[in-house]
């Protein structure tokens, strides 16, 4: 089978297609390498990825309309995993055209290239921050998100819109996964795992929000490739009890599906904290500052449809996470 991987030296998308090839797919990777956090990274994901035989790297912007075009005429994907995107919710509110040229736009040419060159199935990331300002635990794909903090956030519920709308007007199965916070080897350096090694390895103090008094659905990235390689194997069909009355956020008459995919168990921000020090063998120095803007102070998904549809059963636990993560970012860095 050949996929496009969107965003394949990214975090998520690197894991994606590791896994991808590994059964033997073929992937092509499309990334536009930007300097959000320091390529090097994106770069040495790429290198391992460029070892496999079944795979192709394609430097290109999403927002490249006719580049996108081109790509999706000459190549025949069947399936579309679109996991590009411009991430963080911070830097957001400093550069929010950056947002909406590469989640909007950039998903428009997706779909677009989806649309008229007959893949069976695209399935993109959105995001826990489209929750928003709800309170009500744990987060339900079945309930209405309607109240966004960030520009971040409001483009990736942009782009769930966007899809159902493809796969009302041109029949275009199509599943949307609400990622819980992600972390692992080969992280993203601005999430806060990454950060908090890096200081705490330099001897510097870390920044705590909302006064340490956080709770994330922490999901080890190897569960995240797992539950997204299983829904791009469950193509989306319609719902055939769909009630157009009362209508389902999660489900259509369409052919089109969300699911929320995570750990399902918030881990206080705290509690993490102590468990990156115990593998570290460093307590670190703390710095507590407010919530900062945007930023919400609990996430915790329900994953019950994905398990449901596809097997889904996250497997990792985070003392066994960080451990992986803290042995992966010492030999990365020869520390």
């Amino acid at each position: 089978m050949t996929h496009l991987v969107t965003g394949a030296a990214g975090f998520i998308g690197y894991h994606t297609a590791c896994a991808l090839l590994e059964r033997g797919d073929t992937v092509v990777g499309l990334d536009n390498l930007n300097p959000y956090y320091d390529p090097t990274l994106k770069e040495a994901r790429l290198a391992r990825l460029r070892a496999y035989d079944n795979f192709r790297f394609v430097h290109m912007d999403l927002a490249d309309r006719e580049g996108m075009a081109e790509l999706f005429r000459s190549e025949g994907f069947q399936r579309v995993i679109h996991l590009a995107a411009q991430a963080g919710v911070r830097h957001s509110l400093t550069d929010p055209y950056s947002y909406v040229d590469s989640n909007v736009m950039g998903t428009l040419n997706v779909l677009e290239g989806c649309r008229y060159n007959g893949v069976e199935h695209l399935t993109f990331a959105s995001t826990s921050s489209v929750y928003g300002s709800h309170t009500d635990m744990p987060f339900s794909v079945h309930r209405h998100t309607d109240h966004p903090l960030a520009i971040y956030a409001a483009t990736k519920k942009a782009t769930e819109h966007m899809a159902h709308s493809y796969a009302h007007l041109y029949r275009l199965p199509c599943t949307g996964l609400r990622f819980f916070t992600v972390y692992g080897p080969w992280g993203r350096p601005d999430m806060a795992l990454f950060l908090f090694t890096r200081s705490m390895l330099a001897g510097e103090p870390i920044d705590i929000y909302n006064h340490g008094n956080h709770r994330r659905d922490f999901t080890y990235v190897d569960d995240i490739v797992d539950g997204v390689i299983r829904a791009s194997d469950r193509i989306a069909a319609p719902e055939p009890s769909w009630d157009p009355t009362q209508p389902d956020t999660a489900t259509s008459d369409a052919p089109w599906r969300l699911y929320n995919i995570g750990a399902a168990e918030p881990v206080p921000l705290m509690r993490f904290v102590e468990v990156l020090e115990k593998e570290l063998g460093i307590e670190a120095e703390k710095r507590f500052h407010p919530l900062q803007p945007g930023d919400v102070p609990e996430t915790h998904a329900d994953v019950s449809d994905l398990t449901r549809d596809t097997g889904y059963q996250p497997q990792v636990s985070v003392e066994e996470g960080v451990k992986r993560f803290v042995e992966w970012y010492r030999w990365y860095h020869q520390v």
